[in-house]
């Protein structure tokens, strides 16, 4: 899953491209000579992560002789735009790796399989039925859930513990936060965290420990004008204080954890999701820990376990069931599970998880660890999001730097930002 978010595609475009491709393009999947199956299977990642995949293929294939399985993958953001192009062209990939916002985009557009009518090779009895249903568009089911992750605050343990002030612990709110960020400011002299009012991300966090959401179940907004003032409020407040980082640092973040104040070294802490954390261990070298995030004023935790990646079929495959086997065996399989680790995000099936959480490592453990820490406490997630939401992080940043720079205030930007929202969302 991306950590800090970067600037995408124009999801809206997109989709209206994707729902004008319904004739004229073959379907996915062939055959060769020796009366194999070929699959193709694409997604996105590093070096570390092809080769553990292809690992992972190589056992499928051997399971599965009947099948060859042709493998890809790119950078998130080529990948996004490469599978936005194959997929406007009738071309998507057999099997192809997804993002959370691209589920409804693709679904709408007729390009991802209903997974229902390969339910009978699809195991889902062992995935939370909250994190599975994050994977359907209505009461369809178009992708599985492949690692799951959740938001943390992540923190230079050495220069925390050096000043002095108290470790955050589970339960904590944002009132506790904020006075954490004030506390290590005054102790180091320089912000005590990133400033959270960039990111819808820990908007939405902030927004469910109150029991509210982004969207509704019908894709529009679940928020007002007035919610979004308090917030920005409440984050703009600090970063003038000097307890998170200032506008001319804010500017400076752009998706990468080596851009952020604490992979700058100029602030203690940051808000990321966990998995992407793992930048920081090159980068601190006080070491790093993993914290939850703050929960609303009664105790209302705001985080919740997100699918880090998906995985999902072309509607036009020519071989749905020899699809739907390899989404099941990258879910499903113990070794498979061995090889790839945790570099998709900790197992999603459950019992998978438990054989597999005492042979992680390094990072991965702290991460596996962090999520035993909160398993159990946090609520369903919510569904994925509305086409459109992927253009609407940009325009929340763009809004916020306003309010940043003083340029404008938090209300004016708010109504701002839900007018420009509530256009996006109907286009």
């Amino acid at each position: 899953m991306p950590g800090h978010r970067t600037t995408g595609f124009c999801a809206t475009a997109l989709a209206l491209a994707l729902c004008a491709v319904l004739t004229g393009c073959g379907g996915s999947g062939e055959s060769v000579a020796g009366g194999k199956i070929v699959l193709r299977y694409t997604w996105w990642g590093n070096p570390d992560r092809a080769e553990r995949t292809d690992q992972a293929v190589a056992l499928f294939e051997k399971e599965h002789p009947n099948i060859q399985v042709q493998t890809s993958f790119s950078d998130f953001g080529s990948y996004k735009q490469k599978l936005a192009v194959q997929a406007t062209g009738g071309d998507a990939p057999d099997v192809m790796q997804l993002d959370y916002r691209q589920i409804d985009q693709y679904a709408l557009g007729h390009v991802l399989l209903d997974l229902g009518k390969v339910k009978d090779v699809l195991r889902t009895d062992e995935i939370d039925k909250g994190l599975l249903a994050t994977g359907k568009v209505g009461d369809t089911l178009y992708a599985i859930p492949q690692g799951r992750g959740t938001e943390t605050m992540v923190y230079d343990v050495a220069a925390w513990k050096a000043t002095g002030v108290p470790l955050p612990t589970k339960g904590w709110t944002w009132s506790d936060w904020a006075d954490s960020m004030r506390a290590l400011a005054k102790k180091t002299g320089q912000p005590g965290g990133t400033d959270p009012g960039w990111s819808e991300d820990f908007f939405e966090v902030w927004l469910r420990g109150q029991g509210k959401a982004l969207y509704t179940k019908d894709g529009g907004l679940a928020f007002t004008a007035e919610d979004l003032a308090r917030y920005w409020t409440f984050t703009h407040a600090l970063s003038k204080e000097g307890a998170v980082s200032p506008a001319e640092q804010n500017t400076q973040l752009d998706g990468s954890v080596e851009n952020t104040p604490l992979g700058r070294g100029k602030a203690t802490s940051d808000f990321n999701w966990d998995a992407p954390a793992s930048g920081y261990v090159a980068l601190v070298k006080g070491g790093i820990a993993l914290a939850p995030m703050p929960s609303g004023t009664d105790g209302t935790p705001g985080q919740y376990y997100k699918p880090s990646m998906f995985l999902g079929a072309s509607a036009r495959t020519g071989h749905p069931k020899e699809a739907a086997e390899l989404i099941d065996f990258l879910i499903n399989d113990e070794q498979a599970a061995k090889i790839l680790g945790a570099t998709r995000g900790i197992p999603v099936n459950e019992s998978v998880r438990e054989q597999t959480a005492g042979r992680l490592t390094d990072f991965d453990k702290t991460i596996s660890d962090y999520q035993a820490s909160v398993e159990g406490t946090l609520k369903d997630p919510p569904q994925a999001p509305p086409t459109g939401d992927n253009s609407l992080q940009t325009t929340f940043q763009r809004d916020y730097e306003q309010v940043s720079f003083d340029l404008m205030s938090p209300h004016a930007a708010a109504k701002d930002y839900i007018t420009e929202a509530k256009a996006e969302l109907r286009s």
